[in-house]
């Protein structure tokens, strides 16, 4: 097979195949030689080096859940680790059959995800596939060159990082300030593209396809100025990729210290959310007692009535940055869609941008009226 200097092989002791990563994956190279891979990096550097988050997957896969884990992930997830490798062969045979110049990953660790994320479902697990790869064609100004040190400053002004402990029911909490970012620093969408880097770190450990994530978003000093900004057509690009275009699970949305202006801000939101994800949104205002019941004062910032030191925004920075080289591997790629023949409901209608802008009108004057 010809390979581009961004495909990598891996051969291992007496097997021969372009990508071989454990039982389920020795033999499908010789079958569908036209099959790009992209291939993570199997020197992690110093970012494997961050005590407090687990490190990335080895290349070749090992299962790292505990037993109480793997429990959780036979009950809420449909996943029986008998069958484990099983399953993620049966996804790896539909997406070389159906979709064979789609340069993705085929290794288990990464198609785990997105079994996961989707209970074992083979067709809805290749579905967010197929949407996690449109998401980056669809959105080029997220996608192109992302890395993190093209979002340091976004990271710099604390607009999220994430805390270093994991919830009672192992969640790591994803914490954003929306009111940190004023328009005039920056585009909006250098916040999405840290969002999604940190996302794309956050689900590398089988414990966060297990539990999922939680947010917590302090809309202290956000205004009509950020709330009128990115407008519905990029609120429902933001949702989309996040509800249908990546492998987590995102458990609960915890907003603290909400303006009145929240209310105009989640009525661009809402429409484009499931009624599941909806009804995960949970409002505190400023009341930290009702926070402490989402998640307890061991595992919050003395800024938030917790007890767990001050609010330290460096070392996400740091980890994430200690991460470039692997995120250039990832990303900074050619398009993995190139020659792909995509199903005609997909992510992101083209065309829609009309309808929206009219909803965006009417919703403008929410907007004023609830400031």
């Amino acid at each position: 097979m010809q390979m581009d200097q961004w495909e990598c092989s891996i051969s291992l002791p007496g097997k021969k195949g372009i990508f071989q990563t454990g039982l389920s994956s020795l033999s499908m190279a010789d079958q569908y030689e036209s099959v790009s891979l992209i291939c993570p990096p199997v020197d992690h550097g110093p970012a494997a080096g961050h005590s407090w988050f687990p490190g990335p997957p080895p290349p070749i896969y090992s299962c790292t859940l505990t037993p109480e884990l793997e429990a959780k992930a036979r009950e809420e997830l449909q996943e029986k680790p008998e069958w484990r490798l099983r399953d993620v062969q049966a996804l790896r045979d539909m997406i070389l059959k159906e979709h064979p110049n789609l340069r993705t990953r085929l290794d288990d660790a990464f198609l785990l995800r997105f079994l996961r994320a989707r209970k074992f479902d083979y067709d809805r697990a290749l579905q967010l596939l197929l949407n996690y790869h449109a998401g980056r064609k669809a959105w080029p100004e997220v996608f192109q060159d992302l890395k993190p040190s093209t979002v340091k400053h976004v990271l710099d002004l604390g607009f999220l990082t994430v805390l270093p402990r994991p919830d009672p029911n192992g969640r790591y909490v994803l914490f954003l300030r929306p009111g940190k970012w004023k328009p005039n620093d920056y585009p909006f969408v250098d916040n999405v593209r840290a969002i999604y880097l940190t996302l794309e770190k956050l689900i590398q450990p089988e414990e966060t396809q297990v539990n999922g994530i939680v947010i917590l978003a302090d809309y202290t000093g956000v205004g009509m100025s950020q709330a009128s900004n990115p407008g519905p057509f990029l609120a429902k690009k933001v949702v989309s990729i996040l509800q249908d275009g990546f492998p987590i699970r995102i458990k609960a949305v915890n907003i603290v210290n909400e303006p009145r202006i929240f209310k105009g801000i989640f009525a661009i939101i809402k429409p484009f959310l499931k009624e599941k994800m909806a009804e995960r949104y949970v409002l505190h205002g400023s009341d930290l007692r009702s926070l402490h019941r989402s998640i307890p004062p061991s595992f919050l910032p003395e800024e938030y009535g917790g007890t767990a030191g001050r609010l330290d925004l460096a070392a996400w920075t740091r980890l994430l940055l200690d991460c470039e080289e692997e995120f250039i591997v990832e990303f900074c790629q050619p398009d993995p869609l190139e020659g792909v023949v995509l199903p005609d409901s997909m992510l992101f209608e083209e065309g829609a941008g009309g309808k929206d802008e009219d909803t965006f009108r009417g919703l403008r004057s929410q907007l004023y009226y609830c400031y």
